[in-house]
């Protein structure tokens, strides 16, 4: 496996070893021991989470004020554009934000620290993406941004008019949301 540095240094981007040939492919998705030499991640994960989407489905800016999750995020069908926000207010990089293309080809996965929030969109005809967490889903506690916030400037890949969900389309200006100390 190898790290690639990004923007922002807590945000790292995983390339596995993949060995293929004629009959297919394997490659080693997850190891605990891995994660914690190359990167530090020492984690217990507590939640796989695995879901299908269409072409322009957005998702996020997501996350939860208290029960923050850390997430390990791949694609496993399809490619989309994914992107971490830094809500953490003593960062140096409060408010910056990271995009990486993420596809069943490069088999690359992000690890989105906790106190950060998070979004893709899907850019293919469909994408399977899946991501591990760092401690569970409470709807009580989950926030959204709104996805286009001029204040954070995503420059997400044209797509024409993104697909969001009702809670995706309430979501708070950056300005106006809740961050972490």
């Amino acid at each position: 496996m190898r790290v690639i540095a990004t923007s922002i240094p807590d945000v790292k981007l995983l390339e596995p070893d993949v060995y293929g040939d004629e009959r297919g492919f394997f490659m080693e998705s997850y190891n605990k021991q891995k994660l914690k030499d190359l990167i530090g991640l020492d984690v217990d994960f507590v939640q796989d989470n695995h879901s299908r989407s269409s072409k322009n489905v957005l998702r996020g800016l997501h996350y939860q004020l208290k029960q923050p999750q850390g997430k390990l995020v791949r694609v496993t069908s399809g490619e989309v554009f994914d992107v971490a926000v830094d809500l953490r207010q003593s960062s140096p990089t409060f408010g910056q934000w990271e995009g990486i293309i993420l596809t069943e080809k490069n088999h690359y996965q992000l690890w989105v620290p906790p106190g950060f929030a998070h979004g893709f969109v899907v850019l293919s005809e469909t994408a399977d993406f899946l991501y591990k967490t760092t401690d569970y889903y409470a709807p009580e506690h989950e926030c959204c941004i709104q996805w286009d916030d001029s204040d954070i400037g995503i420059e997400w890949p044209h797509i024409g008019e993104a697909k969001l969900s009702a809670k995706d389309q309430q979501g708070t200006a950056f300005k106006l949301a809740e961050y972490y100390s």
